[in-house]
């Protein structure tokens, strides 16, 4: 059963909500009640309460502060407030504050159970997802298939570090580490896919691994997860050569089965021994490349890193991962460090490996895309990029060329930094003096965003971050603040100061300016005037 809180400082209103509204056909328990905001409190604290329904305008505590209250302690808790205000901003107010719902004195029975109705629907359709949820969670406790793929998921994007791996060996049951790892990738060669359907692919995805599940299943110590409809990963843990030769004929089993069951090759990719966890992500990466490079002559082949081509896969590597990642944190990371720290470890590697013109053209193309990616377009910037490509095409030491790319990153965070926060500073003044200017209309968030092109969260955010303050808190102090200029001139009357900043009733406008001022109004006036 669902339980509801009504409060009022008035009894008879409590008693008649009590009495009138059929709360078990609802399907509610008989509600608690409460003569007062911190009577509620206390009951929330002792009794679980889905429903509050409570009076605006009460003494001491306002309905629509113990809203806030109750709501930072339980957010899930269903609000119906009850007023006697006919006035647009209570209502704002108290949807601001987290209230679902909003009837008017007198009460009208039907509208109360209507709205009732609705939150046991909504209640009703939480705790079915937290109790789906909850069993989910369960079975994937119990699925060890479901606990292998995330923990492959993980492992093999970097996301499992070192303070992880003992309670994920805990939950898997693990062995120690001591004769490194080998990986093998199981792809499906997708050009063979015969033309299945849906339910065909679906049928054959779950086929193929299990047949890479029952035909490794001999041997120790080896973990089996489907990364996705077309892959699988085996995680070979302290494998020996004994167990490696056992692995090959088993991959020739797998490959024959899924070809005769389902007309589909299966290229396998096995990587060469590693000592450390940490190392899959990469070792992942080299095989990948292997099997996608091996596909474009056939399919269906078993492949070994320890025979790959390593230059080929630094070439690849330069092309397709080193370049791209520089200008990715680039674009995301504010730390300027982590990326020269990045760009250093990657020269590191060239220069051991690869020519000077190798390493000169690495330089050429990593500074072409940052300069076509580059937001400065002044005459200032155009002459570094010419002087900096100049000098590098002039280079003749590979030391010089890792300076000068280290510099140049260095200089473009740092311009790039400035122009963003340059933008951002402009783009919150611009906001901030329409808001100054519109203080009588009743200007959005939304409307905002919408007026300036930008996504309305990333606005909240960057809004906040310039000023210290919500887009609706500044807009509220921009008004009490013009309000209390208005104040200053007793032609004025206190309606007008009202409609002037943006409040469609007085009532209101009061409401507020007591809360930001501790006095009405009049008060306010008054004590500045005496």
């Amino acid at each position: 059963m669902i339980q509801a809180l009504v409060v009022d400082d008035e009894p008879m209103q409590v008693q008649g909500l009590i009495r009138h509204v059929d709360w078990e056909s609802l399907g509610y328990a008989k509600p608690l009640s409460a003569l007062s905001g911190d009577a509620a409190l206390r009951i929330m604290r002792e009794h679980r309460v889905d429903v509050l329904i409570t009076d605006v305008s009460m003494p001491v505590m306002t309905g629509i502060e113990l809203v806030a209250r109750c709501k930072e302690a339980d957010p899930a808790v269903q609000v119906l407030m009850v007023s006697g205000f006919n006035e647009f901003e209570f209502v704002q107010e108290a949807i601001h504050v987290g209230a679902q719902g909003y009837v008017l004195k007198p009460i009208k029975v039907e509208e109360v159970e209507s709205k009732l109705t609705a939150f046991r629907v909504a209640i009703e359709k939480r705790r079915r997802i937290e109790e789906e949820t909850n069993e989910l969670q369960e079975k994937v406790t119990e699925s060890l298939n479901a606990v292998k793929e995330r923990f492959a998921h993980d492992l093999i994007q970097g996301a499992v570090d070192a303070s992880m791996v003992e309670s994920w060996s805990r939950l898997l049951e693990l062995p120690s580490l001591t004769g490194g790892i080998r990986i093998a990738v199981f792809g499906y060669d997708r050009f063979m896919d015969g033309g299945l359907d849906a339910r065909g692919r679906v049928v054959r995805g779950v086929g193929f691994q299990q047949a890479v599940s029952v035909g490794l299943s001999d041997i120790a110590s080896v973990i089996v997860a489907r990364i996705g409809a077309d892959e699988v990963l085996a995680l070979h843990l302290n494998p020996t050569p004994e167990a490696q030769a056992i692995t090959e004929k088993q991959i020739a089993f797998i490959q024959r089965f899924m070809e005769e069951q389902y007309g589909s090759t299966i290229t396998v990719g096995i990587s060469h021994k590693f000592a450390e966890w940490g190392e899959t992500p990469l070792a992942y990466k080299r095989v990948k490349f292997m099997i996608a490079r091996a596909r474009l002559i056939e399919g269906g082949q078993l492949l070994y890193e320890d025979r790959l081509d390593k230059m080929d896969y630094q070439d690849y590597r330069v092309r397709e991962e080193y370049i791209p990642e520089i200008v990715r944190m680039l674009a995301e990371s504010d730390d300027a460090n982590e990326v020269l720290e990045y760009a250093r470890n990657v020269f590191d590697l060239l220069v051991t490996r690869h020519s000077f013109s190798y390493i000169q053209a690495f330089g050429i193309g990593l500074i072409s895309e940052l300069m076509r990616r580059q937001r400065q377009t002044d005459n200032s910037a155009a002459e570094w990029n010419v002087s900096v490509m100049q000098r590098l095409i002039d280079s003749n030491q590979a030391a010089s060329v890792r300076e000068m790319v280290l510099d140049y990153i260095d200089r473009y965070a740092a311009a790039e930094r400035t122009e963003q926060v340059n933008q951002q500073h402009h783009l919150i003044r611009r906001i901030a003096a329409y808001i100054e200017e519109h203080l009588h209309e009743n200007v959005t968030v939304k409307h905002l965003a919408e007026l300036h092109n930008i996504n309305v969260s990333y606005l909240s955010v960057l809004f906040k971050k310039e000023t210290g303050k919500t887009v609706l808190e500044f807009i509220q102090e921009t008004r009490m603040n013009k309000a209390i200029a208005l104040l200053q001139d007793p032609t004025i009357r206190i309606y007008e100061v009202a409609e002037r900043v943006g409040f469609q009733t007085a009532a209101y406008f009061a409401y507020l300016f007591k809360k930001f001022t501790g006095r009405t109004p009049q008060e306010y006036r008054d004590y500045h005037w005496k």
